[in-house]
């Protein structure tokens, strides 16, 4: 087929309901290449859990289920899709992002983007008042604040911020904040128990357990070659007798070398030595003669980031 993500779909359930019920008020954060599995795949599972999905852009938030609230993100400052979903609470953190959703025109839910740490984007205390007033003032309806916390540091440094924001915000906003333990994030709530916070999980949701999943490709052809013969793109010189073989993932797939430049691929426990970067659709790596050589049909094992990696197909399985 090509490169697949085989899922355990009974334990991966079950680890989504785990996470969920150690943090109340979860957000789903659904963004991206949907975490290597696809936002669409990911859209039910989520809405299963949650009221709010958040997704990273306004071109994200197209095709999230109709009957969940979207947090996006993002600020956009241009042309907002003519399919926007309805249900979509856009974010803004200056006057900037306000005039933006005003020249759109957009009339819907809003959140304010508090500036964390991190210095991304999201308004300063000083000009908060200023922002909110703005926000009234364009016809938009506030949902809430969002915090965006930096993932360097520890929880106390980060439950820090959150504490340092609280005397400046509205009692009865809502709160939606990032990178937190399920401790601490308990810790927060039971500090403040007439606040409402939520917390937005992505990685540490969809990627919790990675025993669940395993990422392979198909073995498409293989071929001997002996030593001092040259092949694929550069006409890279063989270092031995051996087996060229053609992994069906390549650069369009995301797969790449290592950051070291070793080989993502494994065949039997054993790490694959690359012939030359992989290119499209298609690696070529090269096997020693007398050393066990996958076969055509076979697959091999992709050590590769799922976050930015474009599969060809989710399998799930069950016990």
């Amino acid at each position: 087929m090509g490169l697949r993500l085989t899922v355990d779909g009974d334990k991966f359930d079950d680890r989504v309901a785990s996470v969920a019920a150690a943090f109340p008020g979860l957000i789903p954060v659904i963004k991206g290449n949907g975490y290597g599995f696809g936002r669409p795949l990911l859209f039910p599972i989520a809405a299963r859990v949650s009221d709010t999905i958040a997704v990273g852009t306004v071109y994200e938030a197209v095709g999230a289920p109709a009957d969940r609230r979207l947090m996006v993100l993002t600020p956009h400052v241009a042309a907002l899709p003519e399919n926007l979903a309805a249900q979509a609470m856009l974010t803004v953190g200056s006057l900037a992002h306000v005039d933006a959703l005003t020249r759109a025109p957009w009339r819907g839910e809003v959140v304010v983007k508090l500036e964390s740490s991190m210095h991304r984007y999201g308004v300063s205390a000083d000009h908060l008042d200023e922002l909110a007033s703005a926000v009234v003032a364009a016809g938009l309806t506030c949902a809430g604040y969002a915090l965006h916390l930096p993932l360097d540091g520890s929880d106390e440094q980060r439950l820090a911020e959150i504490e340092a924001w609280l005397p400046k915000l509205d009692d009865a906003a809502t709160l939606s904040v990032s990178h937190l333990g399920a401790s601490t994030y308990a810790q927060l709530c039971a500090a403040h128990p007439d606040r409402r916070f939520r917390i937005r999980l992505g990685t540490q949701l969809w990627h919790g357990d990675k025993q669940h999943v395993r990422l392979s490709a198909d073995v498409l052809a293989v071929r001997t070659i002996r030593s001092d013969e040259s092949a694929g793109y550069r006409r890279v010189t063989v270092p031995a007798d051996g087996s060229l073989v053609m992994i069906a993932a390549g650069s369009a797939h995301g797969v790449q070398p290592l950051d070291d430049g070793r080989s993502p691929f494994h065949f039997e426990q054993r790490r694959l030595t690359l012939l030359e970067p992989p290119h499209m659709h298609t690696s070529m790596v090269f096997v020693p003669a007398g050393e066990s050589c996958p076969s055509v049909g076979d697959h091999v094992d992709v050590q590769r980031p799922l976050t930015t990696t474009n599969v060809d197909e989710v399998a799930w399985i069950d016990d």
